[in-house]
């Protein structure tokens, strides 16, 4: 498996990876199937998107992670996004889009990387704690979007963690 920089040539593989998932439910706060297009907007090329890497396998694309800057998040802050293809899955995934993640991030000079996760989404939890992420607030209740109530769990890793006993 290697990670490159995702292209807007990698869109409509991508839009399969991220709509199985959609269609699966249970995982993922977003609810709406995209299109190439919506995709590259929002994960690649349009006005938010930070940094975005794919994970490539023999496969095929066997994942993406992203940072954006979209919505109020505070002045050195991003959040991150990360999909692994259901179908076939590939261990490590998660964990080597990570690192090239923080690379990006710390050329960004980004100081805190947020995570929103349902709370339902026991192995996106379980993924993002295994990075280092801490939780730091719950979002109580958020509908999706047949009006069921699904908190969602927010975490953040600090990029320069506090160095104590120095």
């Amino acid at each position: 498996m290697t990670i490159r920089k995702a292209t807007v040539d990698d869109a409509e593989e991508l839009c399969g990876l991220i709509n199985e998932i959609i269609e699966a439910g249970g995982t993922t706060a977003l609810e709406d199937l995209f299109s190439p297009e919506l995709l590259a907007d929002w994960f690649i090329s349009g006005e938010f998107p930070l940094a975005c890497h794919v994970a490539q396998a023999e496969s095929g694309l066997a994942g993406f992670q992203f940072l954006s800057s979209y919505g109020d998040l505070p002045k050195g802050w991003a959040d991150i996004g990360t999909f692994a293809r259901l179908n076939p899955k590939t261990p490590g995934v998660g964990t080597a889009l990570f690192a090239t993640t923080l690379s990006a991030a710390e050329e960004r000079n980004i100081e805190v990387i947020r995570a929103t996760i349902r709370a339902d989404n026991t192995g996106g939890l379980a993924y993002y704690e295994k990075m280092g992420f801490l939780t730091y607030n719950t979002l109580e209740k958020v509908p999706l979007n047949d009006g069921t109530p699904v908190d969602r769990i927010q975490k953040q890793y600090l990029m320069k963690k506090e160095r104590s006993g120095l």
